[in-house]
């Protein structure tokens, strides 16, 4: 089965780390593409061709602000991974659950001895 396009699939294209990077770093506000580039330690190209990417499946949008572009995180875009991760919840609580049941069993039976 082919894979999507990075530029169609939110999946996609948070799988590359560099745009991950991207993304945590805008959490904290909106940011000019040259400081980005300068805080991921790659060209400015390289990073714009990043934020295009990430603009393009909605979890980054821009605007003008005089002669820079400014880049802003678009959390709604991660719903799709958000709801696919929530499946996995039951799962963690189940395993906790049973991992807290053994550690007071294992607390008991010291206690015990």
């Amino acid at each position: 089965m082919a894979r999507a396009a990075t530029t169609s699939d939110v999946f996609n294209a948070i799988a590359e780390p560099q745009r991950r990077n991207i993304l945590a770093l805008l959490r904290a506000g909106e940011r000019p593409v040259t400081d980005l580039a300068q805080e991921l330690g790659v060209s400015q190209p390289r990073a714009s061709k990043h934020l295009r990417v990430l603009r393009e499946v909605g979890l980054v949008r821009d605007r003008k602000a005089g002669k820079q572009r400014l880049y802003g995180l678009d959390a709604r875009g991660l719903r799709p991974v958000h709801e696919w991760v929530g499946g996995f919840e039951q799962f963690w609580n189940e395993s906790f659950d049973r991992l807290d049941t053994y550690v007071q069993d294992l607390k008991q039976t010291r206690q015990e001895e």
